[in-house]
Formats: C-alpha cells, structure tokens, sequence
C-alpha cells in the first residue's frame, strides 16, 4: 500500500527532481511532484512525495520533518485527503427559448414592431 507525504515550506527553487533525490534514500518512490501556480508556473513552495512502501513514508517523515533545507526548515507529514466543499449555488442546466404562442410568432418579436 502506497503513503502520500505532503512536504511544506519548500525553498521556491526546488526542483522535483530535487525533491525526489532527497526522498529516494528512505525507499522506492512511486510519485513526485511539486505544485505551481497555473499563470506563472513558479513554485507555490510545497509538493508531496508518494512511497511504494507505508514504512518509508513514515521513515522520511520522521527523518526530514523540521530539517533545514536550503535555509528553511521543511514541514513532512501524511498527506491529507482535501475536502471539497458542496457547490453552492442553482445547478446548471440548459437554458432553451421559450416556446412561440402561435405559429406566426416566431417570425417576429416586439421589437420588430
């Protein structure tokens, strides 16, 4: 069974590969990915990493939580399953024309009058 680490406080110039090498001595490393910002594409200065094994993740997590990387001291913990919130608001549907009183109606509008 795989574990999902979520790794905060990233300095914004790691890069995956970065984070991945740091990781890969506690186990076998099943993903790895560093978020960005969608406009800019620059880090948002967290990622998370996903082991194969439940015993590395908590291995690295133990290890690497607090320690100082490039000047910042990282936050490693199990990542979180996020919630998301019901959405608010009508439901979508297809708006159609309303249907013409009489045959002739749809010929015409009170505009054109």
């Amino acid at each position: 069974m795989s574990k999902k680490l979520f790794i905060g406080n990233l300095d914004f110039k790691t890069k995956t590969e970065d984070l991945e090498e740091m990781f890969s001595e506690f186990g076998e490393i099943e993903d790895c990915i560093i978020i960005t910002d969608r406009e800019t594409n620059r880090s948002k200065g967290f990622g998370f990493v996903t082991f194969v094994e439940d015993e590395d993740a908590t291995k690295a997590a133990a290890e690497l939580n607090e320690k100082e990387v490039k000047g910042r001291k990282l936050t490693v913990k199990e990542a979180e399953e996020k919630e998301r919130p019901e959405r608010s608001g009508r439901p979508k549907f297809e708006r159609s024309a309303p249907e013409p009183e009489d045959e002739y109606s749809k010929f015409y509008t009170t505009k054109n009058l």
